[in-house]
């Protein structure tokens, strides 16, 4: 006697093709074609899941690197002089307040400015 397992592979077929719903040509509904697309698909999800931490933080160094040049410092200069203050804000703050709040961000340069000649008289 075999095993057709009927209801099992249908709602595993099932739920593979509502994954791909939405692909192009026989993507979306042949079984086959379409569960190699799903497995595609979520391991692009997964490395960009990772790849987007990345991408976020290459966005906020542009945004504090274009504030630090309207402020006349680069900022290889504004973030050492920033450690050298102790001052601990992290790149996604330093951005919003670069974007949000100039005000407050050119008083960043100042104190890194100061901080900076204080260290060269020493």
């Amino acid at each position: 006697m075999r095993v057709k397992g009927g209801t099992v592979t249908h709602r595993r077929r099932k739920k593979v093709l509502k994954k791909a719903s939405g692909y192009f040509g026989s993507k979306h509904t042949l079984f086959k074609t379409a569960k190699e697309q799903v497995l595609r698909g979520e391991r692009y999800s997964y490395i960009n899941r990772k790849q987007l931490k990345s991408d976020y933080r290459k966005l906020w160094i542009k945004r504090i690197n274009a504030a630090c040049h309207e402020n006349n410092i680069s900022y290889n200069r504004f973030m050492s002089g920033l450690k050298n203050a102790k001052v601990n804000i992290n790149r996604k703050m330093l951005s919003e307040l670069a974007i949000n709040d100039p005000t407050a961000f050119k008083e960043l340069v100042k104190l890194v400015n100061a901080n900076q000649k204080a260290a060269k008289k020493n």
